[in-house]
């Protein structure tokens, strides 16, 4: 191996350490507590070593976001290969993502984070580029269900590309989220089970869409069903 290979593996290997202990520092004293000074000392290195690799705190927290969605792409490769319908597929991506997220606290908290303007826009435009194409597998997972179900006659073609008929769906998804976060927002509004009423207005959305088969909304017993489903074949498999 030549000096140029050995010194990209020493960087590789680096930057890795310096990903895994900022995890560690996050969860054991919170994503708001972390400092560069801080984490560079628990490695062993420089501060300046640390910005030779991340030009911010916040280049190094989009760095960690898209380095921690291995996980959540792997989830979402099992939905594609599930055999279901295009449209139970879709509710899985709901039902998984929901499941994921109270399971992954630290992880859902930081992306959230890193994709609020603040953080985001100061982000180097590389570290944001490569953090938007470790999740170019789950858009493609979601645009294979939308055109499958198009191909199937079970959703109407109406000139819209399939991550844009997903997006409703998402936003659904990502606002309850970032609402049951919010501690007491909901229950302060009386409302007791959001998830479960997530994933009722996922299916009130998606009938909107003329999405078939057609869920019965009145059937809570079904859905309730459908998500244990979900939740034995996709998720505990």
């Amino acid at each position: 191996m030549g000096t140029t290979e050995r010194k990209q593996r020493e960087f590789e290997q680096r930057e890795r350490l310096f990903l895994e202990k900022a995890e560690a520092l996050i969860r054991a004293e919170g994503l708001m507590n972390l400092q560069m000074t801080r984490l560079a000392e628990s490695c062993d290195y420089a501060t300046g070593t640390l910005y030779q690799h991340f030009s911010s705190k916040e280049d190094l927290l989009v760095a960690l976001a898209g380095a921690s969605s291995e996980c959540h792409v792997g989830m979402f490769q099992r939905i594609q290969a599930w055999q279901a319908s295009p449209r139970d597929r879709m509710f899985a991506v709901a039902v998984c993502d929901a499941d994921y997220t109270l399971k992954n606290p630290v992880h859902t908290k930081l992306v959230q984070y890193v994709f609020t303007q603040a953080v985001w826009e100061n982000a180097s435009e590389q570290r944001r580029k490569a953090a938007l194409s470790q999740c170019d597998p789950i858009g493609e997972v979601v645009s294979t269900i939308v055109r499958d179900a198009i191909d199937r006659g079970e959703l109407p073609a109406t000139g819209q590309r399939e991550m844009e008929l997903a997006l409703g769906p998402w936003c659904l998804c990502e606002g309850m989220h970032s609402l049951i976060r919010t501690q007491g927002l909901l229950e302060s509004c009386g409302i007791e089970k959001p998830q479960q009423l997530l994933f009722r207005q996922v299916h009130i959305y998606l009938n909107g869409m003329d999405w078939q088969p057609l869920m019965d909304l009145n059937d809570n017993k079904a859905i309730d069903r459908l998500v244990e489903r979900i939740r034995a074949e996709v998720i505990e498999s």
